[in-house]
């Protein structure tokens, strides 16, 4: 059972999680473009590989699943799992899973009005959003929705470009200097972030864990502690199973007067994870069985409130790469 990670950057905590499930049983192989990415060190084995936009990229990485008998392959960045979708099939024929929602779902996710258009169509709460500017506009004037509000790209991540705006000339200015911009309601309230995975035979959500986001950093979850909340996990079953996740799934949600609202969605590992891997949640442990053709039981649940993650820097030191 060898597994891939692709563009594994600066997360050493998810390979090190799937070698200690693999335990001797297969190896952990890790790609990045840079040979500077300290996670390739915590593999097996590893490879630099070209950029995702490059056009022979695809093709180094089936050649990679072939040499080594790779039987699932996933990404830790968001642009590499549209490719994934998009090529599941050419994987599948060499005995090589990608664990990845189907592409429709994941484009779905990468462009936050039309997750917001979806959220709202299927009865779900979310920030109101608008990408016509003058419909924000005039929803000010009627009392809709009120200042201050964010102006982010429509297809973003990592908290880049994103920007709080309190007046309608700072919007003009932010409209005028980039493409693509959508206005988000701002929700001023606690957030909240959901690890959760779809189990990749049964179709089902088996694992789902909560957290109370207490900072964040370059979009990424530095602090949090462990929730338990019966209506925000009841949201997640519905909400997952509405939009036909598969997979790893992380969910951004904010709670406003005791309601709940999505925000957003990652149809991968989150940043976030390792709190959810050391509460007891074993993710690599269900990818694994579902590889080798075995459903996981519903684990919804099984961990304990109150739990903390904090996170701080570490140094990998390698000689001549």
């Amino acid at each position: 059972m060898n597994i891939l990670i692709l563009s594994c950057g600066t997360r050493n905590k998810i390979v090190q999680y799937f070698k200690r499930e693999l335990n001797g049983k297969g190896i952990v192989i890790a790609t990045d473009c840079s040979e500077l990415a300290p996670a390739l060190y915590e593999a097996d084995k590893h490879y630099i590989v070209p950029k995702i936009t490059d056009a022979e990229y695809l093709d180094v990485i089936l050649s990679i699943c072939r040499e080594n008998n790779v039987k699932a392959v996933l990404s830790l960045i968001d642009p590499e799992l549209s490719l994934l979708a998009k090529h599941k099939q050419k994987f599948l024929e060499i005995g090589t899973t990608p664990i990845v929602s189907e592409l429709d779902v994941v484009d779905m996710c990468f462009d936050k009005y039309k997750m917001y258009k979806f959220l709202v169509q299927n009865g779900f709460q979310s920030p109101k959003s608008y990408i016509n500017k003058e419909q924000f506009y005039a929803d000010v004037e009627t009392g809709i929705i009120n200042y201050p509000v964010f102006v982010k790209p429509v297809k973003g991540s990592a908290s880049i470009n994103i920007n709080k705006v309190t007046t309608k000339e700072e919007i003009e200015l932010l409209f005028s200097k980039y493409d693509n911009l959508m206005i988000q309601e701002y929700m001023d309230g606690k957030e909240f972030g959901a690890d959760v995975y779809i189990d990749i035979i049964s179709n089902e959500p088996v694992a789902i864990f909560t957290k109370e986001k207490l900072k964040m950093r370059a979009g990424e979850t530095d602090k949090s502690v462990s929730i338990k909340d019966d209506k925000l996990v009841n949201l997640i079953q519905m909400f997952v199973k509405k939009a036909r996740f598969k997979g790893v799934i992380d969910i951004d949600v904010f709670k406003i007067h005791d309601e709940y609202y999505i925000s957003e969605v990652n149809p991968r590992f989150g940043g976030g994870y390792p709190h959810a891997y050391e509460s007891g949640i074993n993710v690599p442990k269900m990818i694994i069985k579902n590889i080798y053709g075995v459903k996981n039981e519903d684990e919804i649940g099984c961990y304990e409130e109150g739990i903390c993650m904090m996170k701080y820097n570490e140094v990998k030191i390698i000689k001549n790469v």
